[in-house]
């Protein structure tokens, strides 16, 4: 058994033995992509003997990347743009009731809040080098570095043979917020606070307040040209000029059937239906929100809701009248030009008759009360209208602001979800590459999506309790993103980085783009079902099962086990062919009888999930407080069991294998550059507690 060195940056001191390596390594890892991606990488080169006394030939790589701090960078700018936006909005809406004033206020203060943190926390930012790719553990708590994911690495090894295969992990500190701490808790139990709150507005989505904002847009653009046709036609009623007069009528009927179009959309009816709801006993003004002319009962009091009923139909009346009336005008125009002409189409410039007796005094007299009468139901469908549609830009304000709770629980959402968006993007874009010459792999991403397994190794006792509660949110949270697959305009690094928001732009060269099925190359959105595995592992899960509580655990892990059931339920029905996918329901059989074993640090849940995450072509991703010690122990056992289930890793040679991994290998670099000393932070006492196989060799620890 041999381990050599070998580090990226120090290319002469390339060793001889990794030149031996499968030729298809080094053709991946060269990869324009996989170049963008990684940096800064450690390798170690072992040989360990098989059942059959062959030698095989292993390559372990762990590598940092620049997502660590791009991705989180545009993701704060990209929040900026957003609160500027979100602030905006609300300060247009214009003269509101007083107790729906107090609430744009409130939502105004919650943007300003977190526009001044996330603008110090981007300035911060900005001044670090444009080289920086990693956080070490030390640093976990510092405020500017709030966003940025903890130790994050990529852990490879590479197997010589035929095929060169590769198995790759994703290691990072837990996904959680040490600098706000864990006094209160984690992300789980803030929110709970929260959700008594939440009755109080109604939840309307970021596209549903687009369209309000757009209907606000033409109502404001649509009221005042039609006001000013009508009364252009009541002008041109006096001059006698028929031809004129058409031309005028023909532009209000266009206007007014617009009008009437952006006022007929089912999002002004929900939102009326809302409004009445949650007016009660408030009377809003009708430029702001509105409850119509709310009658009172003998005591002077506003009927509530269940005192009057919502007339459903009262809103169809309003844009009906509008319909109507312009309507009533065409007939009007019609017999006083003559109805008997317009049918025969001879209303023509040179046609000049009005029917016959009438004076341009009277044309005009009878044109007036219809044009007052279209104004007037305008005016009354613009007010219910505007009234709706500033409720639904208000509220969605409100639910994506003080609904979420105070500016410091958002903030605190949005850092851990940008920690685990780094990680799971990393990982996404190793998978990709890997996959982009099989053609059953691109079928599955665009018809079912991408699995991203996390595994936790927190223990549900003290401090980290709080870090679970928030790893569990931020992963949930990933459920929002997809990735959609484009051309690079050059394979440059910076052109092949991803840019962020809920749709993650993932750039390919062009003949990687060229490859793709027609479906990722005309923008199939690819969904991530994310789902987390916790099993504590050290000394304080041992008290948290002894003298605590271990439920959130249990909760999570069953919540997610139903989560990934679900995926490889829906990933079989669309390829029932797939490699392998027949084995699956077995692999879910002992996933379940594991989780309903309660044996304690069953660490066979963490095992059986991870073996259905690449069944099915997963990322998978491992945590701990740190990414650094136990993560070491976990990623170390899975990649000897992996060589030992696939590769025909001598058994009698396991052992030894893994001790040297550990003792030697990337983990420990890891260790060294995190803490500056080459020793996992483990006691002889604590290491009691660990299961057997977790535990690192004599003299490598504390």
């Amino acid at each position: 058994m041999e381990g050599e060195t070998q580090e990226e940056d120090r290319p002469s001191q390339r060793l001889g033995l990794c030149d031996s390596l499968h030729t298809s390594v080094h053709d991946q890892e060269n990869s324009p992509t996989v170049r963008a991606v990684l940096c800064s990488r450690v390798c170690r080169v072992y040989r360990f003997q098989t059942n059959d006394q062959r030698w095989l030939l292993v390559r372990e790589q762990m590598s940092e990347t620049p997502l660590s701090f791009s991705l989180p960078k545009k993701l704060i700018r990209m929040l900026i743009h957003e609160l500027t936006n979100r602030s905006q909005e609300v300060k247009e809406l214009g003269d509101l009731s007083p107790h729906w004033d107090e609430l744009r206020l409130d939502v105004l203060d919650h943007c300003n809040d977190l526009l001044r943190c996330y603008q110090e926390t981007l300035i911060e930012l900005d001044k670090l080098s444009a080289s920086s790719c990693f956080k070490s553990s030390t640093s976990k708590s510092e405020q500017h570095l709030q966003f940025i994911p903890t130790n994050l690495h990529t852990q490879r090894m590479e197997v010589t043979g035929p095929d060169g295969v590769w198995y790759d992990v994703i290691t990072f500190g837990a996904p959680a917020d040490h600098h706000q701490a864990f006094k209160h808790g984690g992300l789980r139990r803030l929110l709970c606070k929260h959700t008594k709150h939440q009755d109080s507005f109604v939840s309307y989505s970021r596209d549903e307040s687009f369209r309000a904002r757009e209907l606000l847009d033409s109502l404001a653009q649509l009221q005042p040209l039609i006001f000013g046709l009508a009364e252009e036609l009541l002008s041109i009623s006096l001059e006698m000029s028929p031809a004129r007069l058409k031309q005028i009528l023909d532009s209000l009927v266009y206007q007014t059937e617009q009008f009437v179009h952006a006022v007929k959309d089912e999002l002004v009816r929900s939102a009326r239906q809302e409004i009445h709801n949650h007016c009660n006993i408030r009377q809003l003004h009708a430029n702001g929100f509105l409850c119509d002319n709310m009658p009172t009962n003998q005591n002077g009091l506003q009927y509530s809701k269940e005192e009057e009923e919502y007339d459903e139909e009262e809103w169809d009346r309003a844009w009906a009248n509008v319909t109507k009336s312009i309507n009533c005008i065409v007939v009007m125009v019609d017999r006083l030009q003559g109805k008997e002409a317009r049918l025969r189409g001879d209303i023509s410039p040179n046609h000049d008759r009005f029917e016959k007796g009438l004076s341009m005094s009277e044309i005009h007299e009878q044109l007036l009360p219809l044009v007052v009468t279209l104004r007037d139901c305008v005016r009354e469908a613009v007010e219910k209208a505007r009234a709706s549609m500033t409720f639904v830009v208000l509220q969605e304000a409100v639910a994506a602001s003080v609904g979420q709770g105070p500016a410091n629980v958002l903030q605190r959402r949005h850092a851990v979800f940008s920690q685990a968006l780094s990680a799971v993007v990393c990982g996404f874009m190793l998978k990709l590459q890997a996959g982009l010459e099989d053609p059953e792999f691109l079928q599955q991403l665009h018809k079912v999506g991408v699995l991203a397994q996390f595994e936790g190794l927190l223990s549900t006792y003290g401090e980290e309790i709080g870090m679970l509660e928030d790893m569990e949110v931020g992963v949930a949270d990933l459920r929002k993103v997809r990735f959609n697959l484009v051309e690079a305009k050059t394979e440059q690094v910076d052109d092949l980085l991803p840019t962020n928001g809920v749709v993650i732009n993932v750039p390919l060269p062009s003949e990687s783009f060229a490859s793709l099925p027609s479906e990722l190359k005309d923008g199939c959105l690819i969904p991530i079902c994310p789902v987390l595995f916790n099993i504590g592992i050290n000394q304080q899960q041992s008290f948290a099962e002894r003298f605590g509580d271990s439920s959130l655990q249990e909760k999570v892990n069953q919540q997610n086990c139903e989560c990934l059931k679900t995926y490889c339920q829906t990933l079989q029905q669309a390829l029932p062919d797939m490699a392998g996918i027949q084995s699956v329901p077995d692999m879910l059989l002992s996933l379940d009888r594991s989780l309903e074993a309660k044996k304690r640090k069953n660490v066979e849940v963490l095992w059986n999930a991870a073996m259905v995450c690449r069944k099915v072509n997963g990322i998978r991703l491992t945590s701990c407080k740190s990414a650094k010690d136990r993560t070491g122990m976990s990623v170390t056992l899975e990649q000897c069991v992996l060589l030992r289930e696939r590769h025909a890793l001598s058994q009698q040679h396991f052992g030894r294998a893994l001790d040297t991994m550990r003792r030697y290998g990337c983990r420990m670099e890891n260790v060294q550059k995190n803490i500056g000393n080459r020793k996992f932070a483990f006691s002889a006492v604590q290491l009691l507690t660990f299961p057997k196989l977790y535990r690192p060799p004599d003299g490598s620890y504390g």
